[in-house]
């Protein structure tokens, strides 16, 4: 390795060092290499869905998700002694929402870009690409359908493709492709199945949409302060933000007085209700029981169909068959009538019934 070559690589790897934080951008230790992670930048309502007629049997095909981040992709790259002088990066690139057809093709781009900077360093080239043209570059809009490629094709190389090839690629607008001729050995759609695709990119939207409310502050219109959303929380139907010191205190006074029903947005004429996970993360341990029993029996208590074991020291809800005065306590089986709550009688006359006549 040549000194200008060696004092090139160590200055762009420290430079990367510098301009991304450690989960965007990690040195390896063994060998003159590194990874990068890059997170893309979604358009607003951003969709996904899974098409009806997919391969795998989905429970949630043809459903559309809306989400604002989606995982990374990532960049494993090494450098050859004689990089940047002769020799590009050796690199592979992997996703779990792109296609092994959608990553040959910004394979392809990245060779390309080396051979327009040849001479020079190019990893920033390649991240800013990756991070600020890939959804245009794929032609990828809203609403993106999910897609997997063939394990097998995502082992094979391209077949002989010109240097100077074009790939055909697409988005949710992009045509269809014989993916045998451009899948890239270099390409690894990382992800087992569509069903855990989904899930995955559900819940690193969910992980990611948390980690940015908890960074920003947020005016608490209860007690006026400015504080981090790691300190506050949203209702999630209408996205009010409060403190959760002040909404701790607001809970409490209102369990303790068993108005479980309205733990409402303190918004005025806001009709939306604390999720009982809310409730739980706030509240203390046995006030929560308090609301968690209240809350049960308001809920039955609407029920038509639900009355009461009548024995004192049972209580417990049981279900009453449409049509059928007997009802049987499933915990101490005492089979009572659901008019009289006394011992059930059979065809002998009701006393609520006969009361009435």
């Amino acid at each position: 390795m040549s000194s200008e070559d060696r004092e090139a690589q160590e200055d762009e790897l420290l430079a990367l060092a510098s301009i991304y934080d450690g989960d965007e951008f990690r040195k390896a230790e063994s060998v003159q290499g590194g990874e990068t992670r890059i997170y893309l930048d979604l358009p607003q309502n951003f969709k996904i869905f899974v098409s009806g007629n997919s391969n795998e049997c989905l429970q949630n095909s043809g459903f559309e998700y809306t989400i604002c981040f989606l995982p990374p992709l990532v960049l494993n790259f090494e450098l050859p002694p004689d990089y940047p002088s002769s020799s590009p990066p050796s690199f592979t690139l992997s996703g779990k929402w792109l296609s092994p057809t959608q990553l040959s093709a910004l394979c392809k781009h990245l060779d390309n870009l080396w051979e327009e900077h040849r001479g020079s360093v190019v990893l920033f080239a390649w991240m800013q690409f990756l991070k600020e043209e890939t959804l245009a570059y794929l032609n990828i809009v809203s609403p993106f359908e999910l897609k997997m490629g063939s394990q097998k094709k995502v082992q094979r190389r391209m077949a002989q493709a010109s240097p100077s090839t074009d790939l055909a690629f697409g988005g949710a607008a992009g045509s269809d492709v014989d993916q045998e001729e451009v899948v890239d050995e270099r390409a690894v759609q990382d992800v087992e199945s569509l069903s855990s695709l989904i899930q995955e990119i559900l819940d690193f939207d969910q992980a990611q949409q948390i980690k940015c409310f908890n960074s920003k502050l947020f005016l608490c219109n209860i007690c006026f302060c400015e504080k981090l959303g790691s300190e506050c929380m949203y209702f999630l139907e209408c996205r009010h933000v409060y403190c959760k010191a002040c909404l701790k205190d607001y809970f409490e006074i209102q369990i303790r007085d068993g108005q479980v029903q309205c733990l409402n947005c303190p918004e005025p004429k806001c009709p939306s209700v604390a999720t009982p996970g809310q409730v739980k993360e706030l509240v203390e341990t046995e006030l929560f029981a308090r609301y968690d029993r209240l809350l049960l029996q308001s809920t039955l208590d609407l029920m038509a169909d639900v009355v009461y074991c009548p024995r004192p020291c049972c209580q417990l809800p049981v279900m009453q068959e449409p049509g059928c005065t007997m009802g049987i306590c499933s915990s101490c089986n005492f089979a009572f009538c659901t008019l009289c709550r006394l011992t059930y009688h059979g065809v002998s006359p009701c006393k609520v019934t006969a009361g009435k006549c």
